[in-house]
């Protein structure tokens, strides 16, 4: 049976069609998302566990919570550029401290709304905050956004570093809970508000009430309170004396922030927002701290880059400040050693710095503000200092100018069709960047700048540390209020320095109480091609030679690049220079609405003589011409430029510029063989020379050439005129047969040279030529714009002046912004006689034999009638 029925069965499973043994299975694991799960969690626990680990190393090396510190003040020493101390910032002498009890609500609550307005509910970290800020930092990466409260900024400014990492955080939170734990909110909120810093000598609430409103906090109103909640963001850009504007709006945020928040109603808020800011400002505290002028400097650096408290947190400030130097730069501001004029509104500012490291050697501030640091705070136009940085630097540097670049200078107006002027109305024709940039016409500036074009000459400017964007057309010639004299310093040292712009600063290094040490030097940025930076450096030092608008600054026996400015109305008057190791920027002046008087427009050259003189009288050091620069002997009036060849006349050849493989091809139609000698006449036949002088009438403003000739000879010859200016090339203007040439309106500061050769009809022979030269009195420099470079509520199309600006008046004057006495109305070398008593005026005197020689008047001649009539015209020039 057993048997049939398995035969049966196999044939049974046999005949089932797609039926076959199995083979057994082995045993699968559970689902893969299991896996996943287990693994995740896994890895939680590891990390669990070594972040607990790493949480507890952190914490365990985390500052002891001591009460006694907590209420410490540490002050911070400061050292000079040899590493001796100078003096403190910070100190019990600087704050009044004040308890939790003489706050008044409003105080209490306008910090609150601004810092922390949960500051009453969380236990000393808000995670609400907290996470927002998180957010921000994943985006925008590590340190973007703060969540601290005011808990952790206890901690922060008071045990810890302020040093933007992980681990300082973390301890920074444990603390904060910590302190919660210890102390109450009140003694919290009494330990932040004691801390604070307003400004150069201010801390702590109770002092900055006494320094900013004369009166004790228990006495600040609404608004009060809130301007000073406001300040503690960024003091010095919200200090209602300095920056009233910005202070009034952030004013006004703190007032909205502490309605939002329900400590006060919509209606008190918008009555604060009426209140004057600097209604009830008092004057500040003379500070008798001769280095005044870095305490604002050195803490806003410190902060900018590390975020420390600098008055309390006992740091050792490492500076490049130079003793010696500082002293002589306050001798100066206090018109020890430059006679400064005797004018409350009267305003100077200067920065010295190191021309190839940045490093600020020296501050001056002179002003009516004693807590305003004249700078590096203004905010000022830079008259034709600008023309380097943002006119020709970056033609130089984009489009390969050399310093022979010929322009085109005239009447001439901006894109929207509004003129401008140059010194005097006076105009040039044609001439180079060089000569341009050395008599500071302003005509070749705005062409340069619209040719290079705004946009590329923003970079460049920028690059050179500017502080604003808002350039226009206007902006070529100094219509551009935002800089200081520590930004043109930080300008013109890249000029001397390669290329290279190194920010201006005075902060070296900083070593906290732990001893931890920070750099905190700034990155060298390369701002343009040392080719550039050396080119405008050559075109600079032309301004110091005579005839150069910064002649008067020059310090002889120093290789100095440097150049003058001046703005509309003379509000502003600047000199910036510097040789390969020490660059100094001077601004003088005096706020909107006042114009500097006749003679203070020379201070700031007057300053830079002094500064520089005292400062660098052993730089011997000279700028060098770098690989990528060729000096190449161009034929003078060429256009395009052309080498001078070697029969080119010394006479006919100038000295430029290029940068390397733009040099100009030979000059192939002149000066292309040796002279010719001259075959000898079979009957010589010398034609005399003339007797040529030469007066400039100031009266009339006019130059007369006259001469004198053989009169057996006169009718027989023409008169050749050549004239040339400033040593440039000369142009013959006349061929006459008279005997007198003139020319009027003479350019003031210049040199004009002229010379007369007779030319015998008969044969063309010519006459030795006979020279002439007179200097016209310089004048005062005409000012750059104003208000050209403010922005206009709605900015103006590319290259237009904003609406409401008037355009610039002209450049500046070359050498001088005062004229010398002139002599007495007889020009150089002379002067008028004056007739005698009686009847007419006899002969007139003779005139001196040297420039400006007054002339000598003769006894009268006549009779005693009535008054005698004007002398003959005074001596000539000698030659």
């Amino acid at each position: 049976m057993s048997d049939n029925y398995q035969s049966r069965e196999e044939r049974r499973r046999a005949s089932k069609p797609g039926k076959q043994k199995k083979t057994p299975k082995t045993r699968k694991n559970g689902p893969l998302w299991k896996k996943i799960v287990l693994g995740v969690l896994a890895a939680c626990i590891v990390l669990m566990i070594a972040g607990g680990v790493a949480f507890g190393v952190i914490v365990a090396k985390s500052p002891s919570l001591d009460q006694k510190k907590l209420k410490s003040i540490y002050t911070s020493q400061v050292y000079d550029k040899n590493n001796e101390k100078l003096f403190e910032i910070g100190g019990e002498e600087k704050r009044t401290y004040v308890a939790y009890k003489d706050i008044p609500k409003n105080v209490e609550n306008a910090f609150l709304a601004t810092e922390d307005a949960r500051f009453y509910e969380h236990s000393g970290v808000d995670f609400i905050r907290l996470g927002g800020a998180v957010l921000a930092n994943f985006k925008e990466g590590f340190g973007a956004e703060g969540g601290s409260t005011i808990s952790q900024q206890v901690i922060k400014n008071y045990l810890l570093t302020n040093e933007k990492s992980v681990q300082r955080k973390v301890q920074e939170v444990w603390l904060a809970f910590q302190l919660e734990r210890k102390f109450s909110k009140q003694e919290i909120m009494e330990l932040y508000l004691n801390k604070l810093y307003y400004t150069g000598n201010t801390y702590g609430i109770g002092k900055a009430a006494e320094n900013f409103y004369g009166k004790e906090v228990k006495d600040l109103t609404l608004d009060e309170a809130a301007m000073l909640a406001g300040m503690v963001k960024a003091p010095n850009n919200y200090n209602p004396r300095v920056e009233p504007e910005r202070a009034t709006q952030r004013r006004n945020t703190v007032l909205n922030l502490m309605a939002k928040h329900g400590f006060i109603t919509e209606a008190e808020a918008e009555k604060a927002k009426q209140a004057d800011v600097t209604a009830d400002i008092v004057a500040p505290k003379e500070d008798k701290n001769p280095y005044k002028a870095f305490v604002d400097k050195i803490t806003d650096e410190i902060k900018d880059k590390t975020d420390v408290e600098v008055s309390s947190s006992g740091l050792k400030i490492y500076t490049s400040i130079d003793p010696d130097a500082q002293d002589y730069v306050n001798r100066v501001m206090q018109g020890d050693e430059v006679n400064l004029p005797d004018s409350e509104e009267f305003q100077a500012g200067l920065t010295l710095t190191d021309t190839q490291t940045g490093e600020i050697k020296a501050l001056g501030s002179h002003g009516p503000k004693n807590d305003f640091n004249y700078a590096t705070m203004p905010k000022r136009s830079p008259g034709s200092t600008i023309k380097p940085v943002l006119d020709y630097g970056p033609a130089v540097e984009y489009l390969k100018w050399s310093t022979y670049h010929q322009i085109t200078d005239e009447k001439y107006q901006y894109t929207n069709g509004k003129p401008f002027k140059n010194f005097g109305d006076n105009y040039h024709g044609r001439v180079s960047i060089r000569q341009a940039l050395k008599g500071s016409y302003n005509t070749p500036a705005v062409k340069t700048l619209q040719e290079v074009g705004l946009d590329k000459a923003k970079e460049f400017a920028l690059k050179l540390g500017m502080p604003s964007e808002n350039f226009y057309e206007s902006s070529a010639i100094g219509g551009y209020d935002y800089v200081s004299s520590m930004h043109m310093a930080g300008a013109y040292s890249a000029f001397g320095n390669g290329g290279i712009y190194i920010e201006p600063h005075v902060v070296k290094s900083i070593e906290f109480q732990d001893g931890t040490k920070m750099d905190l030097a700034p990155e060298p940025v390369a701002a343009m091609s040392d080719a550039t930076a050396f080119i405008i450096t050559d075109m600079l030092r032309s301004v110091m030679e005579t005839g150069g608008t910064g002649a008067k600054a020059n310090v002889p026996g120093l290789d100095i690049a440097g150049k003058s400015g001046t703005s509309n109305d003379v509000r502003d008057s600047w000199f910036v220079g510097y040789t390969p190791s020490t660059t100094l920027s001077v601004w003088t002046g005096k706020d909107k609405g006042l114009n500097v008087d006749a003679g203070e427009s020379d201070i700031a050259k007057k300053i830079f003589k002094s500064i520089m003189s005292e400062v660098a009288s052993d730089d011997k050091s000279t700028f060098k011409k770098p690989a990528s620069v060729s000096k190449v002997e161009v034929l003078k009036g060429s256009n395009p430029a052309a080498a001078a060849g070697p029969y080119t006349p010394d006479s006919e050849k100038t000295t430029e510029y290029f940068v390397k493989g733009t040099e100009p091809s030979e000059d192939t139609e002149q000066y292309t063989e040796p002279p010719k000698e001259e075959e000898p006449e079979d009957e010589p036949k010398t034609v005399s020379k003339p007797d040529v002088s030469v007066n400039y009438d100031q009266a009339s403003n006019a130059i007369s050439l006259t001469w004198g000739y053989d009169e057996a000879e006169k009718a027989n010859v023409t008169f050749e005129v050549t004239q040339s200016q400033d040593g440039g090339p000369g142009q013959v203007v006349t061929s006459t047969k008279d005997t007198s040439f003139s020319v009027s309106n003479p350019q003031p500061g210049s040199t004009y040279q002229f010379q007369v050769t007779a030319i015998r009809d008969s044969d063309s022979s010519r006459s030795a030529p006979a020279a002439a030269s007179v200097t016209i009195p310089a004048a005062e420099e005409e000012p750059a714009p104003d208000e050209g470079g403010q922005t206009p509520e709605e900015p103006p199309a590319d290259g237009e002046q904003p609406p409401g600006t008037e355009p610039p008046a002209g450049e500046e004057p070359p050498p001088g912004q005062e004229p010398p006495t002139p002599p007495a109305d007889g020009g150089n070398g002379g002067g008028q006689g004056q007739g005698g008593q009686g009847g007419q005026g006899g002969q007139g005197g003779q005139g001196g034999q040297q420039p400006g020689q007054p002339a000598t008047p003769p006894p009268g001649q006549g009779g005693t009638g009535g008054t005698g009539g004007t002398g003959n015209t005074g001596g000539t020039t000698n030659q």
